[in-house]
């Protein structure tokens, strides 16, 4: 892309899309809802497939981020948030009713509970500014979910982003080595599965 690393390329585009996705969710005012419903009904079906033995890994929202908490409280399963210690782990932990505090990178996150391990989970729900056709997905540069899905317990967890279809990228989005797939995505026309996760 024009003479730039991917890395140049991967700061270029985020700025421009963390505002695509912003106007998505603004000017189309259920699309949020929409996005969350099909996120329930990939939980459904995975539930009725026996594919969800473990907890579901959620996500507290940034700005601009589809709001999954709702969901929380319609789960037959345990649910779990990220924890980022600010130094580039990342690990989950068990939301229950107890308090939550800012974590190393100042998202609210549970305390007091101990991590989970991977095979606790069975569904990983992440959001991104964008993921192309090939499940590279365009994080905010931090590289915790990478690192975390690198793995190879972690990396065999199915791991679904949640966003917008604006933010679907049908062209390949600018890819490093340590740049870990998905296994597809969910948006407001339903859930794409790249592996047969």
């Amino acid at each position: 892309m024009n003479g730039r690393t991917a890395a140049e390329d991967k700061a270029a585009l985020r700025q421009q899309l963390r505002g695509l996705r912003r106007a998505a969710l603004t000017q189309q005012g259920d699309l949020e809802e929409r996005i969350r419903q099909q996120v329930q009904r990939e939980i459904e079906r995975r539930e009725h497939l026996g594919l969800l033995p473990g907890a579901v890994g959620l996500f507290w929202p940034l700005e601009g981020e589809v709001d999954l908490r709702p969901l929380r409280f319609c789960l037959s399963r345990a649910a779990a948030l990220p924890h980022a210690d600010g130094q580039g782990r990342l690990e989950y932990r068990r939301w229950e009713s107890g308090p939550l505090a800012r974590d190393g990178c100042g998202i609210p996150a549970p305390v007091g509970t101990t991590a989970l391990k991977a095979q606790q989970l069975s569904l990983l729900l992440v959001p991104a500014l964008a993921i192309d056709e090939a499940g590279t997905r365009l994080g905010y540069g931090g590289g915790y979910y990478d690192r975390l899905r690198a793995q190879a317990d972690w990396g065999a967890i199915p791991a679904l982003v949640v966003l917008p279809e604006a933010c679907v990228h049908e062209q390949p989005l600018p890819r490093e080595a340590w740049d870990q797939p998905f296994d597809g995505w969910v948006c407001e026309s339903g859930c794409r599965l790249l592996t047969s996760c």
